[in-house]
């Protein structure tokens, strides 16, 4: 059975968005819509007198109307609503686990608010078994017109970005949008340089060519799986994080990879994962490899 699309709600004006979003994918795609939300009782002055029943009563009272509203924009769309008391990290990483895409709500341009507020969000985009998509607040469906395309970052050999390219190529199948295949390059060092690296640029015919052909090889299986998704490849020198928000203005969606590693403060994503979360405007999705 096809995994639910699963947005993260909590009341801010970003996961409103990001609940929007995941309903229309979840049009599109053809599956089942959970919402999720995480709440802690509050002993706080003016709510002691209410108590914790009448809390809850309130979350699933707003979680519920906001279930309504998307029943009434998407008629026959499945959806449903799971209220957790717990929180939010251990909510959506076990919501995760069970969903085909997790959708939260961004505010960019620094701090992640609502569910990613500061260590949380980080938590839950580094350790989240699917991938996560971050939408902003601002949001809209003009965004999505099938001219713009899915954007996605393409590293290493073939299988080091096959997740990320999958995800981007069911996308834009799904939207009838191209896609936009982005490998950008650095020059190492000389001494980083071994005999065999080498040899293998002199038989490309230098750096660019042999970043173009090594994109090509990521692309050519996903090419032929998706033939009516056109593609367009891009192949610039730069930093990645530079190259992919030099083309974001021109996307309605990017897909990055997610190299996420453990430190003694918790896991941390990658810096180019992290500019683009930061600075793109339009929604992001954050891949893990084994997704």
């Amino acid at each position: 059975m096809t995994r639910p699309i699963t947005a993260g709600v909590d009341g801010t004006e970003e996961s409103h968005a990001a609940l929007a979003w995941a309903a229309r994918e979840a049009v599109r795609r053809g599956t089942a819509l959970r919402v999720v939300h995480a709440w802690r009782y509050e002993s706080r002055e003016g709510l002691d007198a209410q108590g914790r029943d009448a809390q809850e009563r309130w979350v699933r009272d707003a979680v519920g109307q906001a279930v309504r509203e998307v029943r009434e924009r998407h008629t026959g769309l499945d959806v449903a609503a799971d209220v957790v008391e717990g929180g939010a990290v251990e909510t959506l990483l076990a919501a995760a686990d069970d969903a085909g895409t997790l959708v939260l709500g961004s505010r960019g341009h620094g701090r992640l608010v609502g569910f990613l507020l500061g260590s949380v969000g980080q938590q839950v985009v580094a350790e989240a078994a699917c991938p996560v998509v971050l939408v902003r607040s601002g949001d809209r469906t003009a965004g999505e017109v099938a001219a713009r395309e899915v954007v996605v970052g393409q590293e290493g050999g073939p299988e080091d970005s096959a997740a990320a390219l999958r995800f981007a190529f069911e996308t834009a199948a799904a939207r009838q949008a191209p896609v936009r295949a982005v490998r950008a390059w650095t020059l190492p060092p000389v001494f980083a340089y071994s005999p065999a690296s080498l040899k293998l640029l002199d038989d490309a015919g230098g750096p660019e060519p042999y970043e173009r052909k090594a994109l090509a090889d990521a692309l050519e299986p996903w090419r032929a799986r998706f033939p009516d998704v056109h593609v367009v490849e891009h192949v610039e020198m730069g930093s990645a994080g530079q190259v992919l928000l030099s083309v974001a203005g021109r996307a309605q969606l990017m897909v990055v990879g997610r190299r996420a590693t453990r430190t003694a403060v918790g896991a941390r994503i990658g810096s180019v994962a992290h500019g683009v979360l930061h600075h793109a405007e339009c929604p992001v999705a954050v891949v893990p490899h084994q997704a």
